[in-house]
């Protein structure tokens, strides 16, 4: 069990909040999408109400030392429009500056804390154990409230936790995910489809084996079912294989087999000669296999025709992923359509995770109609796979202290 925001006094306190403000911003600094600020609003909203002093912190992106092309200022900017009050921004997480801003905070105040990773240790506490103290050292409470970087062993996820037993606990977003995630996907309601997409078979293995186990019907497109083609034999042109996951990928098909549960993968296929918007293109069918010089691209129409059944009689569904180059124009229909076809299912209990899917919900006008968007794609399927996750053992281990 972790501590919730309820279970503690954060009246006149310091509290500092991580957040996951790893959005995507224009080199002129204007935010791209802000789903992940909007997200964190309710935490730092009720820590506001109840007359704590919110200090947060968060990354951005993956810099090489203090590169301010990575600053959260654009962030502190856009939340002080969400919330509707100001918000402070200091240029640095650590050292004199920031403890100057801190000790003249009042009650309900919000400050943003520059980009975590402007710290080698943020992402490698070994270097630099004094960090995750330096940063426990501005606050008397922890709260996490980010999911997106849960999975993550760092200093402001995992190891800060140590320095507040019995004062560091969940946000509501975190505690939000974790219930919507664990009731459904870890006990579902079945029949239970699982839709996995994206680009490579070997940075979902372990999440593609979970699902196996979980799921009764597992749905693999993107340019991962290029790879378990090629495992069957099926000549893929041009299409992006894992040469080495081909092994793991006949496995996890004579894992099916034995267990009696369904892979699919598309039946047809919508190719081109380049990947781009401007090659030549044609649909063929799987078997045919896909000529040299050619390479897929989206699923095709007999691929959805085949898919919606099963979709529509589910009672979970897991998306994560997107199944075609959603990116182009021309090979955006399969992965739009399998939106439409997902948003649908109103008497099943929908959960898409991953920019890409949530980017296709946006564009059809849908994300209200699932029932739980996730703001993590890589710590849902973490949590899927293993049912934990290191930040959430982090806090876990902080609560028992109290106990």
């Amino acid at each position: 069990m972790v501590l919730k925001l309820k279970d503690l006094d954060l009246h006149s306190a310091h509290v500092l909040v991580r957040v996951d403000f790893n959005v995507p911003i224009t080199s002129e600094g204007e935010i791209r999408d802000d789903n992940r600020i909007y997200a964190a609003a309710p935490t730092i909203q009720s820590l506001i109400d109840s007359g704590a002093k919110v200090i947060l912190m968060s990354h951005l992106g993956r810099p090489k030392g203090a590169d301010l092309d990575f600053t959260l200022r654009p962030c502190a900017r856009r939340l002080e429009k969400i919330i509707g009050k100001p918000v402070e921004f200091v240029d640095d997480c650590i050292g004199e500056e920031v403890e100057k801003e801190i000790f003249h905070m009042k009650e309900g105040e919000v400050l943003l804390l520059e980009n975590l990773r402007f710290y080698e240790a943020e992402e490698h506490p070994e270097k630099d154990p004094s960090f995750a103290k330096a940063l426990s050292d501005l606050a008397d409470f922890y709260i996490n409230d980010a999911f997106g970087t849960a999975h993550r062993s760092h200093s402001s996820t995992a190891v800060i936790t140590q320095y507040f037993p019995g004062k560091a606990a969940a946000g509501l977003l975190l505690c939000k995910e974790i219930e919507a995630l664990g009731s459904s996907l870890l006990n579902p309601k079945r029949p239970f489809v699982a839709i996995i997409g994206g680009a490579k078979v070997s940075t979902k293995l372990g999440v593609l084996r979970a699902l196996l186990e979980k799921a009764d019907t597992l749905i693999i497109g993107g340019a991962m079912a290029y790879t378990f083609m090629r495992a069957v034999n099926l000549r893929t042109g041009d299409s992006p294989v894992e040469e080495a996951m081909l092994e793991e990928a006949q496995k996890i098909l004579v894992r099916a087999k034995e267990m009696g549960k369904k892979i699919l993968f598309p039946v047809d296929i919508v190719i081109s000669s380049e990947f781009s918007e401007k090659g030549d293109t044609k649909t063929i069918e799987t078997e045919e296999g896909i000529p040299d010089g050619f390479q897929g691209m989206d699923i095709g129409p007999k691929t959805l025709e085949e898919w919606k059944p099963i979709i529509s009689q589910a009672k979970t569904i897991f998306w994560n992923g997107p199944i075609g180059v959603f990116e182009f124009t021309p090979f955006a229909a399969g992965t739009r359509a399998l939106a439409e076809l997902v948003a649908g299912c109103s008497k099943a209990f929908t959960v898409v995770g991953g920019g890409d899917s949530i980017a296709a919900l946006e564009q059809t006008g849908l994300q209200s109609a699932i029932s739980h968007v996730s703001t993590g794609g890589g710590a849902s399927l973490e949590f899927i796979e293993h049912g934990t996750l290191p930040g959430l053992e982090a806090l876990e281990k902080a609560a028992k202290v109290e106990e």
